[in-house]
């Protein structure tokens, strides 16, 4: 058992340096520690190489299916919005709401970023507002320090719900119910946030004074529809839905803030303040395809059992791994949340004037764009699949409970922040980990939701440190080489969040008997 653990942490150990220390890119990461996965369940777990094989060539399957092609469709969406220029109209209405800027990065970093990240991910959600933050006179490294935090919670169920889809399809979980329980542990945090992201924009706890009631409103209006969609109607639009509400209630409540001519929150560069307004037709124009991903998607879910249930009917199934516990893969073509927002966005660009010819070149280079990213999913995907079949994350999560015993619920969010800072993607931390965190609750006789959500809470945690991140947020804002000194600012605050959502694991697991 110990040679074995040692073996099965050899491919964690070798993705942590690889990608953390040697900075290795990660698709060449990546598919060395395949090799090595490979490798190691052949000869150190006697796993049949047939088995091995075709473990690997399901997991291989599965990361382009069907996760490539929802992170394909999602930033085909915002590719287009940014040709069109729906993406700058979208920018002008945020910005013209109001001049103090602690609301405008409850409203860029919070509201907007957040929906970003629902509707992208792939960094566009830290990229954009950094970017327009930075435009707006805040300094370039609290500009990056401030969405990489604002870009937290929001992960959970960014890319339209994929990261919980993933963990619920990993741990062989009830995808609904893990989405139910992702929001509960994630819903203190979600107010906690908004009121960091305003000290920091001062850089100060006074800058809260006079914006505290706009804060916590914006935090409720995200966290609270995120737990009601999470738990009716699926992990797909919970982060759409809140971050469209905090983003209308943020505007709403920005007329109750007073902020004095000599105030030192005002925006500096006042002429990008509400250049031009936008009316209200070609507000509606510019969000069509965001609107149409909307209505597609509530249409095919639950909620319209007649169509989702028609159009589910439209599916392949096909047996791809060789050992014993095979399971058929099934392909839903049509109500996949990748064809849906593919068609959304389609639809939408036609309506906007742009040709079917160029929205096609579009979509050619945003595949184009990702196929270093598609290497990289499915490789980590049949790492993951390998580690499951074989028996290696049996074992680790057998010694990690052994050695952990009753505490192993405390360091639970840990290990999810580990997988997001090894992969820069909550997906792929809860793909890597999300058996191990079932398999550990069975051996404990905890709640399998509870301690595969807590995998889910703490990636979002080391999403803020990922090296990917960071180096999307020094893109971003002209401080490419100065990694670093974002890295520095930002870990004490990652140190934080992890430590409140391992105690809430913890402590709300104990009250609640899940652990």
């Amino acid at each position: 058992m110990i040679l074995q653990t040692l073996l099965a942490v050899l491919p964690i150990a070798w993705l942590i340096i690889s990608l953390g220390v040697l900075k290795m890119p990660g698709t060449k990461a990546c598919l060395i520690g395949l090799l090595l996965t490979l490798g190691i369940s052949i000869v150190g777990f006697d796993f049949p190489v047939m088995n091995a094989f075709t473990a690997t060539l399901e997991g291989v399957i599965n990361g382009i299916w069907p996760i490539v092609y929802i992170i394909i469709a999602a930033l085909f969406t915002y590719n287009l919005a940014t040709y069109s220029g729906s993406m700058k109209i979208i920018n002008q209405m945020l910005t013209g709401v109001s001049k103090d800027m602690r609301v405008l990065v409850l409203l860029i970093a919070w509201g907007f970023g957040g929906f970003l990240e629902s509707i992208a991910g792939f960094g566009t959600a830290v990229a954009i507002p950094a970017g327009i933050l930075a435009s707006l006179g805040v300094s370039p490294i609290m500009a990056a320090v401030i969405c990489l935090i604002a870009n937290t919670t929001p992960t959970a169920f960014g890319a339209i719900g994929l990261p919980v889809t993933s963990l619920a399809q990993a741990g062989g979980l009830e995808v609904m119910q893990t989405s139910y329980i992702v929001s509960l542990q994630l819903f203190l945090l979600i107010l906690i946030v908004p009121f960091i992201l305003v000290m920091l924009s001062g850089e100060s706890i006074k800058a809260l004074k006079g914006v505290t009631l706009i804060t916590l409103l914006s935090g409720l209006a995200f966290g609270l529809p995120q737990i009601f969609v999470a738990r009716y109607i699926g992990p797909e639009l919970p982060a759409v839905i809140g971050s469209l509400i905090c983003i209308l209630v943020t505007v709403w409540a920005a007329r109750l803030v007073k902020t004095p001519a000599d105030s030192p929150y005002l925006v500096k560069n006042n002429d990008q303040v509400g250049q031009s307004s936008v009316t209200l037709s070609v507000a509606f124009k510019a969000c069509l395809p965001y609107i149409f991903v909307f209505l597609f998607i509530i249409l095919s879910s639950s909620l319209f059992p007649a169509i989702s249930g028609t159009l589910g009917k439209i599916q392949s199934s096909f047996v791809i791994y060789s050992g014993e516990g095979a399971k058929p893969y099934v392909i839903k073509w049509l109500t996949t949340p990748g064809t849906l927002i593919i068609l959304a966005t389609y639809l939408g660009g036609l309506i906007q004037g742009v040709s079917f010819g160029k929205i096609t070149n579009i979509f050619w280079s945003t595949i184009k764009q990702l196929k270093n990213t598609a290497v990289t999913v499915s490789a980590i995907v049949a790492l993951s699949k390998l580690m499951g079949y074989s028996g290696m994350i049996s074992v680790l999560s057998t010694s990690l409970v052994s050695f952990t015993g009753p505490l192993f619920p405390l360091i639970s969010p840990l290990i999810g922040a580990v997988g997001t800072f090894i992969t820069g993607s909550d997906t792929n931390a809860n793909i890597l980990f999300g058996a191990l965190q079932v398999n550990a609750a069975q051996s404990l006789g905890a709640n399998e939701y509870w301690l595969a959500s807590a995998n889910m809470a703490g990636a979002t945690a080391g999403k803020m440190i990922s090296p990917q991140s960071i180096a999307v947020a020094t893109a971003a804002t002209g401080l490419i080489g100065q990694e670093g000194a974002i890295t520095k600012k930002v870990f004490k605050y990652f140190a934080m969040y992890l430590g409140v959502i391992c105690l809430i694991v913890f402590f709300l697991g104990k009250l609640l008997g899940m652990i």
